[in-house]
């Protein structure tokens, strides 16, 4: 958006990092370690791309594959272009069918004949 802006912001942010370590990498960190090592056993559906500079897709598909291996039901789409937090904007036909595909495999309403 702002390429000019881009390696003062960065410059900035990895300082804040470094003075902060104790309050923001190591809670990061630590918090990342519960993450993957003590999730809730609800199923979960995560939407991610490729080329999205806040998510690493090969760690998120390293994480639900783990998951799945716990036996947790995992669902996910991948794009190789998208946006952060945006993927509903740009790819709305894929996310919305996706996402009706995880709700009705819960079998939600299977549930609630049974109550």
């Amino acid at each position: 958006m702002f390429p000019r802006l881009q390696g003062p912001v960065q410059g900035v942010s990895l300082l804040y990092f470094r003075v902060f370590k104790k309050y923001t990498v190591d809670y990061y960190n630590d918090s990342i370690n519960v993450f993957w090592n003590t999730p809730v056993k609800a199923p979960a559906l995560f939407f991610f791309c490729d080329n999205d500079p806040l998510s690493d897709s090969e760690e998120v598909e390293k994480l639900t594959g783990h998951w799945q291996t716990q036996g947790i039901s995992v669902g996910k789409k991948r794009w190789k272009e998208s946006i952060h937090a945006g993927h509903l904007r740009e790819h709305p036909e894929d996310y919305l069918t996706t996402l009706h595909n995880f709700v009705q495999s819960l079998n939600l309403f299977g549930l609630k004949a049974k109550l």
